[in-house]
């Protein structure tokens, strides 16, 4: 059974499709059973969704920089 901090770090490969028979299974058994995670996972298409209607922006160099700068680090703040 996944916990559910493993199920959160499963979640964007749920959704593109890249999790194994049995992964999955255990994914869906966690979710059947935990109204949090359901609502996570919800949540999660729902912003997925939205964020695939925006149109793209040109983001600055220096921005982007920033972004993954604070992506890179993000564990150790």
């Amino acid at each position: 059974m996944l916990t559910c901090r493993e199920l959160t770090e499963l979640v964007t490969n749920r959704l593109e499709g890249h999790l194994s028979l049995t992964e999955r299974l255990t994914f869906e058994m966690h979710l059947a059973m935990c109204r949090h995670c359901r609502a996570y996972v919800q949540q999660m298409r729902e912003t997925v969704h939205t964020l695939g209607k925006l149109a793209e922006k040109r983001v600055s160099q220096e921005a982007c920089a920033h972004l993954v700068d604070r992506f890179r680090n993000w564990k150790q703040q």
